[in-house]
């Protein structure tokens, strides 16, 4: 004899009510997104600032003192060059626009070695940590690195972003 429930193949209104109020924020929330991303106002508009006058203030497009120098740290692995070469692309994206705060962009390598970016992106290739100074934390090699990068770069911004 099989014992079976006696709702089997039936869904309570709660769930019923619960999975349409769902599907309906994640509809609202993906047209929402579309609908901006189609309006082309950029980064600029969302943080307050373009041509409504916001409340973040940028540096001016003209004077290349209040721009921003654009610094990323790298390694020689596949992984962190493919995410070098899609910064520095919208990094050019965003510099060609009017009145854009861009100012220079440098791809601080820290394996100590040339890569086959060094013709295709502005890098500056610095010493990694000596052996054992990381003490098994492999990150350490990025502060190092922007010390190195500090003592020897030229940078005409006042302000950096990294």
């Amino acid at each position: 004899m099989i014992v079976g429930r006696k709702n089997a193949g039936k869904a309570s209104p709660f769930l019923l009510i619960l999975i349409s109020v769902g599907c309906f924020f994640a509809t609202y929330n993906f047209l929402t997104m579309v609908g901006h991303s189609r309006s082309g106002d950029g980064p600029r508009k969302l943080l307050g600032g373009g041509d409504q006058g916001g409340a973040v203030a940028f540096g001016s497009g003209s004077d290349p003192s209040k721009r921003f120098h654009v610094a990323l740290t790298a390694t020689d692995a596949l992984y962190s060059q493919w995410q070098s070469r899609i910064m520095y692309y919208w990094y050019k994206q965003m510099r060609v626009r009017p009145d854009s705060d861009m100012g220079g962009f440098t791809r601080i390598l820290h394996s100590g070695k040339p890569d086959g970016l060094m013709d295709e992106i502005p890098t500056l290739v610095v010493d990694p940590l000596p052996e054992g100074a990381d003490r098994g934390y492999i990150v350490l090699n990025r502060p190092w690195a922007f010390v190195q990068w500090l003592q020897k770069a030229n940078i005409k911004e006042d302000l950096c972003q990294t």
